[in-house]
């Protein structure tokens, strides 16, 4: 993967971490055990430290910046869905920030807590823990259900499993030209959307 040191600071990546070859890592980058990296994530640690702690993972599209001197950390279990920026701001243990929301400078996603898809959170705003947040400006809508946190934790085990199945099976390959007779499926965990865990 494009990997950067600039002023003499290597990005760190724990050996049981898996970071798509398209992520880009410059400078100041700590990614723990057990996290995953997707495609075309941008990690700048040219400024402030960015850090994924254990079980943490950062999907596809997201970017990681911050302002000098202020540190960027998503703690153990954070869930980062695609498209997000998160910038000078943490992401409390076991918190998810949904595909394209924005945390802001000094703010704060509580434990636990689940930040909506395209939720905007403003410069030094705390979300608490164990909240459903979203809107722009970000606000809190309701305490989360246990029925909620358990399928955030699954969705988090989920892609646990997936850096798992990636170290040991992704490579780059050439694509067929055709669909091969008894095409085989990837063989994911059965997770369903939050919508049709609660139908039941």
């Amino acid at each position: 993967m494009p990997c950067y040191s600039i002023e003499g600071v290597v990005p760190v990546i724990d050996p049981s971490a898996y970071v798509h070859p398209t992520a880009v890592l410059i400078g100041d980058v700590i990614v723990g055990p057990d996290c995953y990296v997707g495609p075309c994530a941008v990690l700048r640690g040219d400024f402030g430290r960015i850090e994924l702690k254990r079980g943490s993972n950062l999907q596809d599209t997201c970017v990681i910046h911050g302002f000098p001197q202020q540190d960027t950390v998503v703690e153990e279990n954070g869930h980062i869905g695609h498209g997000a920026v998160l910038h000078s701001c943490i992401v409390r243990r076991d918190a998810l920030v949904g595909m394209n929301a924005v945390v802001m400078d000094e703010a704060e996603v509580g434990e636990a807590t689940i930040l909506a898809a395209c939720a905007f959170v403003p410069a030094g705003k705390k979300i608490p823990p164990r909240s459903l947040a979203a809107g722009i400006p970000a606000k809190v809508i309701r305490e989360l259900t246990d029925q909620e946190v358990a399928w955030k934790l699954e969705g988090t085990k989920t892609y646990q499993d997936l850096t798992k199945r990636s170290l040991a099976s992704m490579k780059e390959v050439t694509a067929l030209p055709a669909v091969e007779a008894n095409r085989p499926r990837v063989q994911a965990p059965d997770v369903k959307p939050l919508i049709a865990t609660k139908r039941g």
